[in-house]
């Protein structure tokens, strides 16, 4: 990736639906040369897709919390099961330290959170931390 590609995916990083005639006129090129890279990042895996980020404020609070789990080897395939159809669950990741996976969650309420972390500690042990508010949120850092 050189720089005019770096150029690209940071515009796109912050607005995904900018016009390519906007990044074009950014990045001092034609459309069709920007949207040959477009197409090329995508194809290199640089460029994953794009997303929707929501942000509703007319529905009820959420509880999110960040979840530590320990689970062994005997029972890792059934937390993995777990978590993937479990529709409250945002992301997991595989983690070092005490606990082998982090799960950030976002449930209904307190009763739903409760109610999943039962699910999960008949898998494993869990320390969870709700999460009060978000005080920054970079999805994506470019260098």
């Amino acid at each position: 990736m050189d720089e005019l590609d770096h150029k690209i995916v940071q515009l796109l990083a912050e607005n995904a639906r900018m016009p390519v005639k906007d990044i074009a006129q950014h990045v001092s090129l034609t459309s069709p040369a920007v949207s040959s890279r477009i197409h090329r990042l995508e194809q290199e895996g640089v460029i994953a897709g794009y997303t929707v980020v929501l942000h509703r404020p007319d529905t009820p609070a959420r509880v999110e919390a960040l979840i530590s789990v320990l689970v062994d080897t005997a029972t890792r395939a059934d937390f993995l099961s777990l978590v993937d159809e479990e529709p409250q669950v945002l992301q997991c990741y595989r983690v070092t330290g005490s606990y082998n996976f982090m799960v950030k969650v976002s449930c209904t309420d307190i009763d739903a959170l409760e109610h999943l972390l039962t699910r999960m500690q008949k898998l494993g042990s869990t320390n969870t931390q709700i999460i009060l508010n978000t005080q920054l949120d970079r999805s994506l850092l470019l260098d």
